[in-house]
């Protein structure tokens, strides 16, 4: 599986290097799980996907997410296992199949349940491989071994024992409640299958006479065929308009039905007239007002959508085509007032497209409350699970407060079909609402309960319908690991450690999982639930079938690779639980987003490729462990150390994207760009041989480090670079996933030392920017002059000195500091870290300053001599002494009897009996050139002095001018349009908007040219 390590690919191939690995993982089995093994368990299942879908952006930022904490407490040494799996979707696949069927000219019912069934049994083996082979592409570590389908045998067994532990326990039953009714594929369907959608409709007002020909009452509908079905109409009780109505009776047009008026604070007195129709079997809050007054529900819809013989003259007709004849005969009966222009929200079924009928219908339900409070029991005493972004708690608290009783039955033939039993022939053998049933595990334990009911000729059909999906995907936690039986899987990896899903299913999925994890197991299913965003397209907007602006993940795997896709959307992660903005060009199918983190991978690869031509052959392992020992050898492994501190931290706390933006700022700033740089000269052959061994070892200490920490990331590359890098043998079945997470050693940790080494990285950056700013030819040696008055610095930067003239390619250098060298400035030093490299003192200097003071003392006492002599010479001695008793006198008057040359004297060489600090003296400033370039870092002043030998002033001063003049200009432009009302009032807003950060850049890159102009001093 290893290149040789002097042929490592020039460019980095993530198409053949990714498939290579994927297929290498799989055949192994690196990721099989085993509960014997030793560490932590930590365990995720997938949500798992629809066995009709393919892969979405959604699938690939989930998988990204878990695969990266999955990786991480692997290399971490825990016991880990994700378990892979796909959902039967029941109701997509059931609709699909009868699209096919349709096309031939059938129906289910003429083929019968038992072919339909094959017809969907070998769909799903013909197609299921499309979505596990798509997440197969996305690298992910799964224990493929492991994979469920939520229809097969152990799943299905789990399904039977809950159905039937749940009915036995009084908490499912059999009645008839208002449902959510797919007239497309006639069938009940959940409110996550709902997709609300907002419409432009119509609002209709019509007026109900009063029975006694008193007057009328004027109600307001968007759905007027369902007026067909009313059977009250309600007000509310505190309504001075109305209440002396209540109790009163309507007759219904066209149905000539007496219906009450009743009083319900349910009712907005300010929504339309204060008047609301009530129909009972065909709106949830009518069902509820219905219930609390005792008033009739009457179905007028049959399943397929029509109207059925409850609808009088309209029986036989589509809904929609009845509300328009509807309202033709209410306008021609007189009693139609108004329609007005109205937009609102109407529910579509996901899968049927088409409007959801609110229906009175007998379904299969369970009785939510006792599991819902044992789940609310578990959050409030012992705080689990554990919602990140904790926000989500709240959200999943109200949910479990609401819930009300859950539809389970769908009238479907692809899916769990119901464990119950119904004893025909009692009611001449047909199924109704009142036939009689028996629930159990089996045909053949039915048949035995049916027959010490009803006896030997008792005649059995089972219920027709089948399970809601989300019944079985609630058990998906323990039932994935066995349940209901005890197996080791079981009692070592459950609960979950964490629930990795979307915020738009914690009602749908999260809390259905919750409950029935309480009531099957006593414990919730997972410790933490990390709820994720939505990738948002490249306009913010979240994506949709609807809409047409989803992005397909395996379009940019192909023009960029797994690795590139997986670290963008991680990295583009602003804190948990956010949405992220996926750049995007539809015209080109290119993601600059996706292309950036493909660059990422193309340095890394090249910095390994350096990397290796550097070691002469040998592996970290052989090099041995570094010592550092020059400046920036302290540097970097601190820098190193401390980032191994942050990414766990990061990982730890679900900050995913803070994790890989950290990594991509070390790896491709710290080591790439500077450190990898800085030691370029010392892995020269002709190098000193004990420098170079040390940089050796830091390069590869430091890859290798690297590599692991960015494997859960970007899994491929890692795994390519470390094979060849460690020098694995062919056959060898190491892989960089299993390898230990690096651990840091705080005491290597040194932030007083990288906060000192940025002041030299930044001063190195504005030299490097100033060059550019003024067209220094890259190759040319300049003169840098770097001024400050912190003594500090000027001791980092003296310490630094090589590094800056290296790097920033500076032949003359200066460091000029405004503070005095004092005994303040020395004791500043020794908080220094960065220090020059020390002198060693030899023996020789010592002697040599014994020397010079037995020198000083033979002269001293020869001038005394010659002193002595002179002053014996007559009058010569007797002039001294008149000079020395002038000066004396002068002396006493002009100094000590004056209080402030008094004070100055003391000052200046006493300056400890005066009281008074030591003054600094400023050095001498480094002169200012003729013409010069400036920036400033810190508050250190960086100076390039510029002469014809480096720059072309003139050119370069008409150039910056050329280009601040085209700067103005367009920026006059943009201001004359933005003082023009008529264009800021009419233009689209886009437009104006767009002109507004037009002018705010030309004004910033104006008053940059400016500024670039002053400097030319």
């Amino acid at each position: 599986m290893t290149a040789n390590i002097t042929n490592l690919p020039s460019l980095y191939d993530p198409f053949t290097t990714e498939a290579k690995w994927q297929k290498f993982w799989q055949e192994n089995q690196v990721y099989k799980a085993d509960p014997n093994d030793p560490g932590e368990p930590y365990c995720i299942v997938i949500p798992p996907p629809n066995v009709t879908g393919s892969l979405h952006m959604g699938h690939a930022f989930e998988s990204a997410l878990i695969d990266t904490l999955i990786r991480y407490h692997r290399m971490k040494g825990r016991n880990t296992l994700w378990v892979p799996g796909t959902d039967h979707a029941s109701i997509a696949v059931h609709t699909m199949l009868e699209k096919q069927l349709k096309k031939e000219g059938k129906t289910r019912y003429e083929l019968g349940r038992e072919q339909f069934l094959e017809r969907a049994w070998q769909w799903k083996a013909d197609s299921e491989g499309t979505i596990v082979n798509q997440l197969k592409r996305l690298g992910v570590s799964v224990d493929w071994t492991r994979e469920r389908f939520t229809l097969d045998a152990g799943l299905s067994k789990a399904v039977l024992e809950a159905f039937v532990s749940l009915y036995e326990s009084g908490l499912i039953y059999r009645g008839e409640y208002l449902v959510n009714w797919c007239p497309a594929s006639q069938s009940a369907v959940s409110d996550v299958e709902v997709d609300n959608q907002e419409v432009d409709g119509h609002l209709w007002h019509f007026r109900y006479p009063l029975s006694d020909n008193s007057g009328f009452v004027e109600v307001a509908t968007t759905r007027p065929e369902t007026m067909l079905g009313d059977t009250g109409v309600a007000v509310n009780p505190n309504d001075d308009r109305y209440k002396h109505l209540i109790g009163k009776t309507l007759t219904l047009p066209i149905m000539n039905r007496e219906i009450p008026i009743i009083g319900d604070e349910f009712v907005d007195p300010k929504f339309g007239t204060g008047c609301v129709k009530v129909t009972p079997a065909h709106d949830p809050n009518d069902f509820e007002m219905g219930k609390r007054h005792n008033l009739p529900s009457i179905n007028i819809m049959n399943k397929d959508g029509t109207l059925n013989d409850q609808a009088g003259e309209f029986q036989g007709q589509d809904r929609f085509v009845a509300r328009k004849n509807v309202v033709s005969r209410l306008e021609a009966d007189g009693v139609l007032v108004k329609v007005e222009d109205y937009k609102h929200t109407v529910p579509y079924s996901d899968r049927g497209k088409v409007p959801v009928e609110p229906l009175l219908s007998t379904q299969w339900f369970v009785k939510i409350r006792p599991m819902a409070d044992n789940a609310l029991e578990f959050l409030d005493n012992q705080n689990t699970p554990e919602f990140v972004p904790q926000r989500w708690t709240k959200v999943y608290r109200d949910w479990l407060v609401k819930l009300k009783d859950w539809c389970i039955s769908r009238q479907l033939w692809w899916g769990h079909q119901i464990p119950a039993w119904y004893a025909v022939s009692e009611t001449g053998g047909h199924i109704t609402d009142n036939t009689p049933f028996v629930v159990a595990k089996s045909a053949d334990e039915a048949w035995e309960k049916a027959k010490s009911q009803f006896g030997e000729n008792v005649q059995l059909e089972q219920d027709p319908d089948v399970l809601d999906t989300w019944f079985s995907s609630g058990l998906w936690p323990f039932s994935t690991l066995g349940w209901p039986e005890q197996t080791q899987d079981l009692a070592t990896y459950y609960p979950n450690s964490t629930l990795v899903t979307g915020f738009d299913i914690i009602f749908f999925w999260v809390a259905r999982m919750t409950m029935m994890a309480g009531h099957f197991t006593g414990k919730m299913p997972f410790n933490d639930v990390y709820i994720h965003g939505l990738v948002l397209d490249e306009n913010g907007q979240k994506m949709s079938k609807t809409k047409g602006n989803g992005i397909d993940p395996l379009l940019l795997i192909d023009k960029y690779g797994t690795d590139a896709l997986r670290y963008t959307l991680i990295k583009e992660v602003a804190g948990a639980g956010q949405n992220i903005r996926l750049e995007y060009d539809r015209k080109k199918d290119e993601s600059a987003s996706v292309e950036a983190s493909r660059n990422f991978a193309n340095k890394l690869w090249n910095a390994a490729r350096f990397a290796m031509m550097n070691l002469d052959g040998q592996t970290p392992a052989q090099l041995g462990q570094p010592i550092p020992t020059e400046l920036s050898d302290r540097w970097i492994i601190s820098r190193y150390h401390q980032v191994i501190n942050q990414t766990s931290n990061y990982i730890d706390n679900y900050g995913l994207g803070e994790a890989a933006k950290g990594l991509y700022e070390f790896i491709w700033g710290d080591f790439c760009d500077w450190y990898i740089e800085l030691v370029k000269s010392r892995l020269q052959k002709d190098a000193d041989p004990a420098s170079r061994k040390v940089a050796q070892q830091i390069i590869a200490y430091l890859l290798e480090g690297i590599l692991k920490l960015l494997h859960p990331l970007m899994p491929h590359i890692t795994e390519e670079i470390w094979q060849t890098f460690t020098q694995q043998p062919a056959d060898s079945l190491q892989t960089l996933a299993l390898q230990s997470y690096p651990e840091a050693d705080n005491n290597l940790i040194n932030p007083e030392l990288e906060a000192q080494f940025d002041l030299l990285i930044g001063t190195i950056r504005t030299i490097r920017n100033l060059r550019a700013e003024a067209d220094i030819k890259p190759g040319a040696k300049i003169t840098a002059n770097l001024q400050t008055d912190n003594p500090q610095e000027q001791q980092i930067l003296t310490a630094g000195q090589a590094y800056i003239q290296d790097l920033a390619k500076v032949e003359n250098f200066t460091i000029v500091c405004t503070e005095r060298q004092s005994a303040g400035v020395q004791e500043a030093s020794k908080k220094v870290e960065i220090t020059p490299k020390v002198v060693e003192k030899k023996p020789q200097r010592g002697l040599k300053t014994i020397g010079w003071i037995i020198v000083a003392l033979v002269f001293a006492r020869i001038g005394l001599v010659t002193g002595n002599t002179v002053y014996r010479v007559p009058l010569i001695g007797t002039f001294f002494e008149i000079v020395g008793f002038g000066y004396a006198c002068w002396f006493v008057v002009q100094v000590l009897l004056k209080a402030e040359a008094r004070q100055k004297l003391l000052s200046q060489y006493f300056p400890q009996l005066n009281g008074e600090k030591i003054l600094p003296t400023e050095s001498p400033k480094a002169p200012a050139p003729e013409n010069a370039i400036a920036g400033v870092v810190g508050t250190v002043q960086v100076v390039i002095p510029l002469s014809g030998d480096v720059v072309d002033i003139a050119t370069l001063r008409a150039k910056l001018e050329k280009s601040l003049n085209k700067a103005e200009t367009e920026a006059n432009s943009l201001r004359g349009r933005l003082s023009n009302p008529t264009f800021v009032d009419k233009a689209p807003a886009e437009v104006v908007k767009g002109a507004r950060e037009s002018l705010a850049e030309a004004e910033k890159q104006a008053e940059i040219l400016r500024d670039r102009l002053r400097t030319l001093v």
